[in-house]
C-alpha cells in the first residue's frame, strides 16, 4: 500500500512538472508582455583616473544621478516610462535616443523639469525607425534643439547627463 502511494505521488509530481514548461512558455502568457528596462546613469568621462583625455571609459557615478526606464519596443516604435533621481533640482531635462556616428541627429522623446527633490518622470511613444542599437541619454534641455530640422545637440556638458548602461537592441535589424 505505501508503495502504491509513493508510486502515485511521484507520477503525480513529474506529471505536474512537464506541465509547467508548457503553460510556461506558451505566446498570449501575461509575462511575455512585460516591458523591458533600461537604467540610466551619471558618468565620468574620464574614468577613475580624472585625467583629461586620459582613458575615457565612462565610468558610473555609482552615488550620482540615474534614471531607470520601463519601455516596450514593437518594430520602431518605443513606448517608455522613465523615472529620473539624484538630478540637478527644478531644471529642464529632454530625455532623448541618440544613434551614432557623433554628432549626429537625437530623436527627442520627452522632456519636463525636475522637480524640489530632483525627480523627473516622463512618457510617451515615439517612432525610431531602424538603427542596430538605441542609446537612450537624459540631457539637459538646454544643451539640444528638439526643434531643428534635423534635431541637434547644440552642447556638450556629459557631467549633467544620464548615459545608458546598455543599448536598446533593435529587434529587427
Amino acid at each position: 500500500m505505501k508503495k502504491v502511494m509513493i508510486f502515485t505521488i511521484v507520477v503525480s509530481l513529474l506529471v505536474s512538472l512537464a506541465a509547467v514548461p508548457i503553460v510556461m512558455a506558451k505566446g498570449d502568457n501575461p509575462a511575455n508582455d512585460k516591458p523591458n528596462t533600461l537604467y540610466l546613469y551619471e558618468k565620468d568621462e574620464d574614468g577613475p583616473d580624472d585625467i583629461s583625455g586620459n582613458d575615457d571609459d565612462w565610468s558610473i557615478v555609482w552615488d550620482g544621478a540615474w534614471g531607470k526606464m520601463s519601455f516596450k519596443l514593437d518594430d520602431t516604435t518605443l513606448d517608455f516610462v522613465f523615472n529620473g533621481h539624484k538630478l540637478e533640482k527644478n531644471t529642464d531635462y529632454t530625455l532623448i535616443s541618440y544613434n551614432d556616428p557623433w554628432p549626429g541627429s537625437p530623436v527627442c522623446l520627452a522632456s519636463g523639469t525636475s522637480n524640489g527633490g530632483g525627480n523627473i518622470n516622463l512618457a510617451g511613444s515615439v517612432d525610431l525607425g531602424k538603427s542596430e542599437g538605441i542609446k537612450i541619454w537624459l540631457v539637459l534641455s538646454s544643451d539640444v534643439d528638439c526643434k531643428s530640422d534635423p534635431t541637434a545637440m547644440t552642447a556638450w556638458n556629459s557631467s549633467e547627463y544620464l548615459l545608458e548602461h546598455n543599448l536598446i537592441p533593435n529587434p529587427d535589424i
